[in-house]
């Protein structure tokens, strides 16, 4: 389910009642592990925490470098750990501290799905999460635009 709400409060505020525990306790735990730098915000329909224009103005769509998401689905919820999709190691990690919680992993390229906050293993989200600072996590993003042919940019 996509939304048009322009702000954080107003998504958190449009959520049927079973979904806004849910995504306000994912998203405080989001908040509390969260390095330095990043901004929450809206982004294509879902909470974002990117890294913003002011400090890495050069991505390839033109918006903030998003870190983070989490979004309220027809069937479920998700988060979005990029940081996870984009360091195989931060990946492997994830994936052995989930499992070893016994829970089940309904996990994307970059998103784990979820229906209940209790199927989903916060404190493994919050190391996720907390696991690359922004300027990393920058660095990571150009040494990957670096190494793809991307688009070509005209000065």
């Amino acid at each position: 389910m996509h939304s048009d709400a322009q702000t954080v409060d107003a998504y958190v505020a449009s959520l049927p009642d079973d979904r806004r525990g849910a995504i306000e306790t994912v998203r405080r735990v989001i908040a509390a592990n969260l390095p330095a730098g990043f901004e929450e915000s809206m982004a294509h329909g879902m909470i974002a925490w990117s890294v913003p224009l002011e400090v890495y103005p050069d991505t390839y769509n033109g918006e903030p470098l998003m870190y983070a998401a989490l979004a309220s689905q027809k069937r479920h919820m998700s988060v979005y750990l990029l940081g996870v999709y984009g360091s195989e190691d931060l990946r492997e990690r994830f994936l052995a501290e989930y499992r070893a919680t016994g829970r089940r992993l309904d996990m994307g390229r970059s998103c784990v799905r979820f229906t209940k906050v209790e199927d989903l293993p916060l404190d493994v989200v919050g190391r996720a999460v907390a696991a690359i600072p922004r300027d990393q996590y920058v660095a990571m993003a150009k040494s990957a635009r670096a190494g793809s042919p991307g688009r070509k940019r005209t000065a």
